[in-house]
């Protein structure tokens, strides 16, 4: 950076006045840890505005600071007499104007600094909702890596049984498969193949004993949409011989909509 044109461009005159922005003035004061000059540059500054106030303060003003200063000192104490403290008139006047001056400066200063404090705790603020967002991430992948392991465990077993489910006449594009584990009466279903929902309707997964023909619900898909990779456990404590998916209305029902037969597919008997 030319630091040289920086300080020339006048924003550091903005700076001590108090004209510049919060980020701004995080930028100015950056640059005064940074630079030494700059840091010197604003004290010259500043210091310059007091010498210019108190030569450029007109002269009934300083009389009238300087009486209502005499007019206190002047005031009766409790016993009632006047305690009178002698005072240098032309000096006392200067440290009036540049106290004034010292005033403005130290103020904004202070609303700065304020505002900087402020600023932090809002960043402060800020990193705790992030570090609260980012744990609670670590703890959905986290989830997710379990789901996915266990998943992956089911898919890999010797003795999970496979079930293809083919489209039906309602839409003959469908296609899901199920992975039951008879051991502990779980199926997973991979519903990947099957169109979302419509609103209002949910899929419904259907255990089917076919002599005679004999459908038990194992229930009803809720979270299809939310849900990314589309793979639903379900408990299947019957002997099934096939399974089958409709489309119902949410909440499910107690018999399939066989004409909203979305797949169907049997347990192969070998």
């Amino acid at each position: 950076m030319d630091i040289k044109s920086y300080i020339d461009s006048g924003i550091l005159e903005l700076y001590v006045a108090g004209s510049l922005s919060e980020k701004e003035n995080g930028e100015v004061y950056a640059l005064m840890q940074q630079y030494p000059e700059v840091t010197k540059e604003v004290m010259d500054i500043e210091a310059s505005i007091i010498k210019l106030t108190a030569s450029a303060a007109p002269k009934d003003i300083k009389n009238v600071i300087y009486e209502a200063i005499q007019d206190k000192l002047d005031s009766s104490n409790d016993d009632g007499q006047s305690k009178v403290i002698p005072i240098n008139k032309q000096k006392n006047n200067w440290f009036a104007y540049t106290g004034w001056a010292a005033s403005i400066i130290l103020g904004g200063t202070l609303i700065w600094m304020s505002n900087q404090n402020n600023a932090l705790e809002s960043q402060v603020n800020t990193a705790e909702i992030d570090k609260e967002f980012l744990e609670i991430q670590i703890e959905n992948i986290n989830s997710d890596l379990a789901d996915t392991k266990k998943i992956l465990n089911v898919f890999r077993d010797k003795d999970i049984i496979t079930v293809p489910l083919a489209g039906q006449a309602v839409y003959p594009e469908a296609y899901a498969k199920a992975y039951w584990n008879k051991q502990d009466k779980t199926v997973f279903f991979d519903l990947q193949g099957l169109p979302e929902p419509p609103e209002g309707k949910v899929y419904q997964v259907w255990s089917l004993a076919l002599n005679p023909l004999t459908p038990t619900s194992l229930g009803t898909i809720d979270d299809f949409k939310t849900d990314a990779n589309k793979i639903f456990s379900l408990e299947n404590t019957n002997e099934s011989q096939a399974f089958g998916i409709t489309l119902e209305p949410t909440g499910g029902s107690e018999s399939p909509t066989l004409e909203q037969l979305y797949t169907l597919g049997a347990i192969d008997a070998s």
